[in-house]
């Protein structure tokens, strides 16, 4: 399941949040979509893999609004030059590579989600460079001759505000201008991309989500922060409330702080209302962390089924209760709460 973006400005009820960039529909829309991106990975540029290109590098983790006008104006700039529009990124994210025993960094997408949501951009390739210890020495002269001029033939290249790359971040502005002066490109940097006094940033969207502010999250990333996993047996507690619950396990970094979500969930080729909690359960003592979901008006069997959850705002904090039927009391408010947020209106548009 990926995620359609439009260019309308929306008020989404009943947050009151104006989100540019976001589209609310008042139905599901389900549709399939043909991918045209090419994907390759791989570090030999000894060959050229475009004749002429519009480029731009970065890592592009979340694939939020600002990467997204970035795109645009790739996508834009090679249909004038009737060139070949590229995205370059790195896998694994460099960070992973220069500081590996860091836990503190989440990536808010996995490189697989990453790839869907540059596809949806209008973009010809996406090139993924393996990124190594060895290549993190290369030169960002080297980088340039070999990867920008030789093996993409660029003829325009657009970067992000302040963007450096290669070794020492040498790679900056100044630096690709001079080189593209010498090899025949010419250079386009975007000015900071923000909203309401807010810049459009991977890290602002991991503190939000961190924190459990993924409604916030929304207005940056265009989209609702999603986490995809596989349907899992549990504790079964949900079950024994009157709510059964989905609980699921993921390979995505950057999951929402503790608390209860109102969210969509895809399964199965549908949406489906649901909430959700992440976190202990305090009331029955605790046990490890889970993220466990209940879907409305749903029955059919979960288990083993792939599942992307969608959170679209936070209900309550994660919460002891003094028994077990005023746990099920809060429950009961969780659902009809999150069913009320989620009729109100979709606050993007999905597509499978």
């Amino acid at each position: 399941m990926i995620i359609v973006y439009t260019d309308e400005v929306a008020i989404i009820e009943p947050w009151g949040l104006i989100c540019q960039g976001i589209r609310v529909v008042s139905r599901l829309f389900l549709c399939h979509i043909q991918e045209t991106m090419r994907t390759i990975t791989t570090n030999d540029f000894s060959h050229p893999l475009s004749g002429r290109s519009v480029v731009t590098i970065g890592n592009f983790d979340g694939v939020h609004r600002g990467h997204r006008e970035i795109f645009r104006q790739v996508s834009s700039r090679a249909r004038e030059l009737s060139a070949t529009s590229v995205v370059i990124t790195f896998s694994p994210h460099p960070l992973r590579v220069l500081r590996p025993d860091d836990r503190r960094f989440c990536l808010i997408t996995t490189d697989e989600q990453k790839r869907e949501l540059i596809g949806e951009s209008d973009i010809d390739l996406l090139l993924v460079i393996p990124f190594t210890k060895e290549f993190s020495q290369l030169a960002a002269d080297m980088f340039v001759r070999q990867v920008l001029h030789a093996c993409l033939g660029v003829c325009f290249l657009v970067i992000g505000h302040d963007y450096a790359f290669g070794r020492g971040r040498e790679g900056n502005e100044r630096f690709l201008v001079q080189m593209g002066q010498e090899l025949g490109f010419e250079v386009q940097s975007l000015d900071p991309v923000g909203d309401n006094g807010v810049l459009f940033s991977s890290s602002t969207v991991r503190r939000l989500v961190a924190t459990g502010a993924v409604a916030e999250a929304l207005q940056i990333l265009g989209r609702c922060h999603c986490i995809s996993g596989q349907v899992v047996h549990g504790r079964e507690i949900g079950r024994s409330l009157g709510f059964p619950t989905a609980n699921i396990v993921t390979l995505n970094e950057l999951i929402p702080g503790d608390g209860v979500y109102a969210v969509w969930v895809s399964v199965v080729g549908e949406l489906v209302m649901g909430a959700c909690s992440v976190g202990v359960n305090p009331t029955f003592c605790g046990g490890k962390h889970t993220i466990e979901v209940f879907l409305l008006d749903f029955s059919n069997d979960l288990y083993g089924k792939d599942v992307v959850i969608h959170f679209v705002d936070k209900l309550r904090d994660i919460t002891r209760f003094s028994d077990k039927t005023a746990l099920m009391s809060q429950i009961a408010t969780d659902v009809a709460t999150a069913r009320r947020i989620l009729a109100s209106g979709l606050p993007v548009e999905y597509r499978q």
